[in-house]
């Protein structure tokens, strides 16, 4: 083997251990510098998802409270898309691209050259075991030859004996000289792993930042959402309050239900059970007399009654009370 490999190892190592060498790059950079790689734009299912409904609130009357909702929905949903595409390029450049070049390239020629190292090992093991052969047999025939009767027959057996123990000891010094070559080979190969474990922890300390930014980012779209659409007209408060208002609500002498749509949220009896107390998340502005504005981290009392919408809760404050949006609340046990 030429020795100029050892030039080819240690350029390997040098390509290893360059981002570290210049404390302000950053390994990706580096790397993208070298492959001018760039991460190609595609949509994301939640924009895929935020366009159709988009596209299906155009075809409802935006006026109307569910295809002014489903567009904000959309918007949101686009939004959230846009994060993700934003978290995965941030993701390939930060840590898969630098982990898959390294297991792809150096890592893959580090094994080869291990590998190598161990067959050149067993091939020295194998002509040290013949040397060890041929002397014990020479030595064995030069004892038996001093005691042999005509010992000038014996001469030329040592002879070819000897000649043969010369050419074992030549082999394992040719055995020994390429192992000692690759040895040297994989020990210039090595010396680059710390430094690059190092870099590569970096990196994945990187990808968990980056990862907990985007739920981070995803979660304050979300309560933004919310708040959004709770400032909305609200399409289902009449069903809510139609389901509070019991026959019994009736007044004597109405004509038609349509006036128990009427009734305060007021006449409504908190049951004798069932009550607990609910911290306010975020502030919410009540959309009209039936419900109750709320501020953050203020306490209040909720309850439910037969025939209401799962989604929202009576809540008291003081000496007053109405519907509140249960997404709205933390329930305290």
């Amino acid at each position: 083997m030429d020795f100029s490999v050892k030039k080819l190892a240690s350029g390997a190592g040098l390509f290893l251990t360059r981002a570290v060498q210049h404390v302000g790059a950053r390994i990706e950079e580096f790397l993208f510098e070298k492959l001018d790689w760039k991460v190609p734009s595609r949509i994301t299912n939640a924009e895929l998802l935020g366009q159709y409904m988009q596209d299906a609130a155009k075809e409802f009357d935006l006026g109307m409270p569910y295809g002014n909702t489903l567009e904000k929905v959309g918007e949101c949903e686009k939004r959230l898309g846009e994060a993700e595409k934003e978290f995965l390029q941030t993701s390939a450049i930060s840590f898969l691209t630098p982990l898959r070049n390294f297991l792809e390239g150096d890592w893959r020629t580090i094994s080869k050259e291990r590998r190598l190292l161990e067959n050149l090992r067993l091939d020295l093991d194998a002509c040290k075991t013949r040397v060890k052969k041929a002397k014990v047999a020479e030595a064995k025939a030069a004892c038996e030859g001093e005691t042999a009767p005509d010992f000038q027959e014996t001469r030329p057996r040592n002879y070819v004996l000897s000649a043969s123990a010369s050419a074992a000891e030549h082999e394992l010094r040719i055995a020994q000289t390429e192992f000692d070559r690759q040895a040297e080979v994989t020990r210039l190969l090595l010396e680059g792993i710390s430094s690059t474990h190092v870099n590569h922890l970096r990196c994945l300390h990187e990808f968990v930042e980056a990862q907990a930014a985007y739920y981070k980012q995803c979660h304050l779209q979300m309560q933004e959402l919310q708040k959004e659409l709770g400032r909305l007209p609200n399409a289902f408060a009449l069903n809510s309050t139609n389901a509070i208002a019991t026959p019994s609500m009736v007044t004597e002498g109405s004509s038609s239900p349509v006036e128990t749509d009427t009734l305060k949220i007021e006449e409504v009896q908190a049951p004798a059970t069932g009550t607990r107390k609910a911290r306010v998340l975020y502030d919410y502005d009540a959309a009209d007399s039936s419900e109750l504005s709320l501020l953050a981290d203020e306490l209040i009392t909720v309850y439910t009654v037969p025939g209401m919408d799962s989604d929202w809760l009576i809540g008291e404050k003081g000496n007053h009370k109405g519907k509140v949006p249960v997404t709205y609340l933390e329930l305290l046990s």
